[in-house]
């Protein structure tokens, strides 16, 4: 993975957050709606638009600026947390599925999937960045 690639892939995530960060602010029933939820009332709607609507556009924000400074010293720590974060999630679904086994492969193992292929994109942007530090 060449510098400009894992930048590119560190935006693409960015971008990715960032869609559904905006959408669970902005429509957090339809986001969970896929999953079989629904959200009854204003605490329900609160929780969701906090989860998903301010922890993605956080995280694209984190991954927006690592983007933009690839010689930074705090930019591989910030793209490790998110992988981290994409990793915890992929696992805390791999472990609702031992529990119980969903009906469908959608939604839960695409976004298993998309969790996992984010995590590896990152980890590979953060391990490039360790072997092969930008010049400033």
């Amino acid at each position: 993975m060449t510098h400009t690639t894992s930048t590119a892939a560190i935006a693409a995530l960015a971008l990715f957050f960032l869609g559904m960060g905006l959408y669970g602010l902005a429509a957090p029933a339809a986001l969970v709606r896929p999953f079989g939820i629904g959200l009854a009332g204003p605490a329900a709607r609160t929780e969701v638009r906090a989860v998903y609507g301010g922890f993605g556009v956080a995280m694209a924000a984190l991954l927006g600026w690592a983007a933009t400074a690839p010689a930074d010293p705090l930019r591989r720590g910030a793209v490790l947390a998110v992988a981290v974060a994409l990793l915890g999630m992929a696992a805390g679904r791999l472990a609702a599925r031992l529990a119980e086994p969903p009906g469908s492969w959608y939604p839960s193992w695409l976004y298993f999937g998309l969790e996992l292929a984010g995590a590896g994109l990152l980890a590979a942007a953060v391990i490039r960045t360790a072997t092969h530090p930008p010049l400033p």
